[in-house]
């Protein structure tokens, strides 16, 4: 066996233990079924139906469509190099190193075989205590992730925001979609630390600020992740600020609390009631799917109030005032160009957690 065989039987070795580590053999099939059924006339007398099939079809068509080319162009080479043409080797080494390139991009799918990983996810940034200063940094890091999902091919929707009463924000929340969008954001859940001169001291005083980041896993059927009703209390009450003219005349906000847990999800941006509840459910679900793998709890039922990380994890330092530098107390990865960070540029941070864990 030659060199290039030796590569092609190793490129092949590769692609066959990544193939069934990612159970794409069962992924093409559900494929194929979904695109049978999208097909139907019937699906859409269901919209949300069509519509969730459709996403789910696209999600399985992105992760399984490189992996098949690949296969492919594997299965050409193998027959190219056994013609033993003198004059094609130059371009079948070419071929050959690309696709080990290919291969090594596609693996990195591998870091993504999480029970949550492939959900989309729901972002919330909460500004920590200092007042004004506090709340500029949240929106200074809610640029920074829409910079990034812009950047990266994720789309952002907003489900609410509260806007501080000098600058930035009090607290935003966002559902993210894309590939992989909680295995990409789970590595930001913590909290973020700001070192600065401040912009909002007469005397330009160093000030340091923190923010919340929650990366919430999006569970939207109870079958997941079953609440039971005397668990939950719901209060219902009249919305603030924007929204609409009958966001602040009828009592569509809702609060949800999680009796034991004591976690408290409130939202009410939507108009209707109905769909602030199914939104609420939905980020609750999230949390304690969070608060599950936190403390690496066998069910929903063995968790412990008040246990969640919260604002005792402090995962990221940005400091800009006295050098710049923004570094990461887990994995010690650590990027100078702090501007570009803030501009969006944290995926080697992303790449340097997934890696480590």
């Amino acid at each position: 066996m030659n060199d290039l065989e030796k590569t092609l039987a190793s490129l092949e070795t590769d692609l066959t233990s990544a193939w069934q580590k990612l159970e794409l053999d069962s992924k093409i099939k559900e494929k194929a079924r979904l695109e049978t059924e999208v097909y139907e006339p019937e699906i859409w007398n269901n919209p949300s139906l069509a519509k969730e099939k459709h996403e789910t079809l696209s999600k399985l068509s992105a992760e399984t469509e490189p992996w098949l080319l690949l296969k492919t162009q594997l299965s050409d080479i193998s027959e190219l190099l056994k013609l033993g043409d003198a004059d094609l080797m130059e371009e079948i080494k070419a071929q050959i190193e690309a696709m080990r390139s290919n291969l090594e991009s596609l693996k990195k799918s591998l870091r993504f075989t999480g029970e949550y990983d492939k959900n989309d996810a729901i972002l919330r940034l909460t500004a920590g205590v200092g007042g004004t200063e506090a709340m500029d940094w949240a929106s200074m890091l809610e640029r920074m992730y829409l910079r990034f999902f812009e950047k990266n091919g994720f789309k952002a929707s907003l489900i609410e925001r509260v806007a501080g009463e000098e600058a930035g924000i009090k607290t935003a929340v966002y559902e993210i979609k894309g590939q992989n969008p909680y295995g990409t954001l789970k590595s930001e859940h913590g909290v973020h630390r700001l070192v600065r001169l401040s912009p909002f001291n007469a005397d330009n005083l160093r000030q340091t600020s923190f923010s919340l980041v929650e990366v919430l896993p999006v569970i939207k059927s109870d079958s997941e992740i079953k609440l039971d009703e005397k668990d939950l209390r719901i209060d219902t009450y009249h919305s603030g600020g924007h929204g609409g003219q009958s966001v602040n005349t009828t009592n569509s906000a809702i609060r949800i609390t999680h009796l034991p847990t004591g976690i408290v999800v409130t939202i009410q941006n939507e108009r209707s009631q109905l769909q602030n509840k199914e939104k609420a459910l939905e980020i609750l679900r999230g949390k304690l799917v969070q608060m599950k793998l936190e403390q690496a709890a066998e069910s929903i039922d063995k968790l412990r109030a008040g246990e969640s990380a919260k604002w005792g994890q402090q995962i990221r330092n940005y400091v800009l005032q006295p050098y710049k530098l923004v570094k990461d107390t887990r994995t010690k990865h650590e990027e100078k160009d702090a501007d570009a960070v803030l501009d969006g540029k944290i995926l080697p941070f992303i790449d340097a957690y997934l890696e480590m864990f």
